[in-house]
């Protein structure tokens, strides 16, 4: 076993459920665990945090067990950051006082992080006077994010922290959460149901289902599965990794690799300062991208790519799901009816152009 992973090897029965686990994954980036309630996601965290205890089993972080048949490491000697749905601030502390409540407990040698650095990166600078009972729930959110921060964590548990927020309280926070992790170099677990979150946050993508691993894989391979349980939402999509250029003097930003490029129209996003040019996601729905045989000149669609058709998909009501690859090996999944196939007489292999109507910035 590499001495970068998360080792966890545990079988817990639950009555008519039973938790059978038996994986690992590096500890980089964000980690989705995906599924639906029930399917044994808090479970898993929990074992890891070591809030749970199993009489078998084995977890392991970086080489160092946590936890064997003989031994079992409490969650205070695991160093890990716990975030819950629930900010669950000391209310008798202001913002300040809570985001140093584990900076001062940790010995000064094992401090990864240092306030300003974590302040900054949350967004925090103007809360620090203020109580609890003062903040919003996104502003409590973030604080407790920084809180879990400063304890200086070897790994940071997410379970659902956006769950009891409002759509427009989660538009806020994201943009937090995807610099934490880019930023904060923790390596994060985060449960979520929700296939937004995770196009917009993980690295890989952890998929659960009745207490058993499916799949583990990174989130451009969970994204090019036309089946993937990630389109439940709002069907096949593709998330496309690439730099992003200043805008020009109509607010319009270059997206990606020269010889697989996009404009995107930014006026109204906020994108980061902190460089000129960023690293970023793009999110591109299937049913927003047509295809033609030629290059279009005279249309108003701007974003127009080559791309080769690796495969040709069947899906309900005489649809198909092309897999199809830009110059830069990137998937870009395109639906289109089989009638439209039937008349440009569509086959793998075959060069064609995908016209993106819509795309928008994952932030």
């Amino acid at each position: 076993m590499s001495n970068e992973t998360l080792r966890i090897k545990v079988r817990v029965p639950r009555g008519d459920f039973t938790l059978d686990v038996d994986t690992q994954w590096p500890l980089t980036g964000v980690t989705a665990l995906f599924g639906r309630s029930g399917c044994g996601k808090t479970t898993l965290l929990r074992i890891i945090a070591g809030l749970e205890k199993v009489n078998a089993g084995r977890v392991s972080f970086a080489g160092a067990d946590w936890q064997t048949a003989e031994m079992f490491l409490p969650i205070e000697k695991r160093r890990v950051g716990l975030v819950f749905q629930e900010a669950s601030l000391l209310p008798h502390l202001s913002v300040t006082g809570n985001l140093l409540y584990g900076f001062k407990r940790t010995p000064e040698v094992l401090r990864r992080l240092q306030p300003d650095a974590v302040i900054n990166m949350l967004g925090l600078e103007n809360l620090l006077d203020r109580r609890v009972e003062q903040l919003s729930g996104g502003q409590a959110q973030r604080v407790a994010l920084g809180r879990a921060l400063l304890s200086s964590p070897q790994l940071l548990l997410l379970d659902e922290p956006l769950a009891a927020l409002d759509t427009q309280t989660k538009r806020e926070i994201m943009p937090f959460l995807s610099r934490l992790s880019r930023d904060s170099n923790v390596p994060i677990v985060l449960i979520t149901h929700s296939p937004e979150e995770v196009q917009r946050l993980a690295d890989r993508v952890v998929f659960m289902r009745d207490g058993v691993i499916d799949d583990i894989c990174d989130l451009q391979q969970a994204m090019s599965r036309p089946d993937s349980p990630l389109f439940a939402d709002e069907g096949p999509a593709s998330v496309l990794t690439g730099p992003l250029s200043e805008a020009d003097a109509q607010g319009v930003r270059r997206f990606g690799v020269e010889q697989a490029q996009l404009f995107v129209q930014t006026t109204s996003i906020a994108v980061s300062s902190d460089s000129p040019v960023t690293v970023t996601r793009l999110r591109v729905l299937a049913r927003d991208v047509s295809v033609a045989l030629d290059d279009p000149s005279r249309i108003s669609i701007r974003n127009h790519l080559r791309v080769v058709i690796r495969e040709i998909h069947e899906l309900p009501d005489n649809r198909l799901l092309l897999s199809t690859t830009l110059a830069d090996g990137q998937c870009l999944l395109i639906e289109i009816t089989r009638w439209s196939a039937q008349q440009l007489n569509l086959q793998t292999g075959q060069e064609v152009w995908a016209l993106i109507k819509s795309v928008a910035l994952v932030q």
